[in-house]
């Protein structure tokens, strides 16, 4: 039986890789900052029938060696999930540090534990802060980590991939590596935490965001970015190759009509302009952060390397959209 490392093991994209990987008869050992999480992602399985026999968790994180020679014992592949998110507006350090140094710490382990592949978690964030401003964007693009509008989130991102694809050609390439670039996840969470990204569909839902502002995400189900990462984990033909993942691109507007007409009658029904939702931004800290985007489409929704080279299958990206606004008002929070 193959063993797979997955890093940030309560977080949202790491519980579904998990979740995944035991389905499919792999045996995993799991990464927590917090002992006392464990409970949670044994509880969090059970619940959706899956079998934890072959589930190993341990305790590590990104900026200590302690641990991780454990964690990663017999294991065949390495699945580097974990990663500083929030929506809150950290200082630099709260992102950047954590997540270059995660990386290299977890590609040093792997190279030490003789891992065949390591499939990295990135984002569109290092994608698209590029200083030259475009529309479209695929796998070639880079963001700048020099650009001044960069938001430390983004900044984090671009440098731990870059550090990644560093490290396999200053090392001699000691095992393949692949890299998901997914945009804005969301979709069900396994546990009771809803996960940061959700939170774009949880502000729509519950009514916190009265009205629609001109901002726009590409859209992709966090099932199908687990999927994505044990595709490109089992086909060769992902070596050293980034994969951008966004199902559809969906501006509020868009995201408000499809809740309304399937009920959530607490999604806005009207649209406001560039100019009023850049006072509104004044006012609302989550709206604060997406200053520099409003009214900017930035697209990777063209891209088809998942698709061609995975045979990555999404599902549509209205169909996430209302399994989240469901699970928000299952657990209570649409007063």
């Amino acid at each position: 039986m193959e063993k797979v490392l997955v890093t940030g093991a309560t977080g949202y994209i790491g519980l579904h890789c998990i979740h995944q990987l035991l389905n499919q008869g792999y045996a995993v050992n799991g990464s927590v900052r917090s002992p006392e999480r464990k409970s949670e992602i044994i509880d969090a399985l059970i619940s959706h029938d899956t079998s934890v026999d072959n589930l190993n968790l341990f305790t590590f994180n990104l900026t200590e060696d302690d641990g991780w020679d454990e964690g990663m014992e017999d294991c065949d592949y390495l699945l580097h999930v974990a990663s500083p998110i929030a929506l809150e507006n950290h200082n630099e350090d709260f992102f950047v540090k954590p997540a270059v140094e995660g990386v290299k710490r977890a590609l040093k382990f792997a190279k030490k534990h003789n891992i065949k592949k390591v499939v990295l978690t990135s984002s569109v964030a290092a994608i698209f802060d590029s200083i030259e401003e475009k529309t479209y964007y695929d796998e070639s693009d880079w963001s700048d980590p020099n650009n001044p509008t960069i938001s430390h989130y983004a900044k984090s991102k671009t440098l731990a991939e870059k550090a990644a694809w560093e490290f396999i050609e200053k090392e001699n390439n000691p095992f393949e590596l692949a890299v998901i670039n997914p945009a804005l996840v969301i979709g069900p969470t396994l546990s009771g935490d809803l996960g940061e990204s959700n939170k774009a569909i949880q502000m729509v839902v519950t009514g916190k965001m009265p009205v629609a502002v001109p901002l726009q995400f590409g859209y992709v189900d966090v099932r199908d970015v687990a999927a994505a990462h044990i595709l490109a984990m089992q086909n060769p033909k992902s070596n050293g190759e980034r994969f951008a993942l966004a199902e559809k691109d969906l501006w509020y507007k868009d995201v408000a009509k499809v809740l309304r007409k399937n009920g959530f009658k607490k999604a806005p029904m009207f649209s406001v302009p560039l100019w009023m939702a850049k006072i509104m931004a004044n006012f609302i800290k989550e709206l604060k952060l997406t200053l520099p985007y409003l009214g900017r489409l930035r697209s990777v929704e063209k891209t088809s390397k998942a698709k061609d080279i995975l045979g990555w299958k999404p599902r549509p990206a209205e169909e996430s959209i209302l399994d989240v606004a469901q699970q928000v008002k299952d657990m209570g929070m649409i007063k």
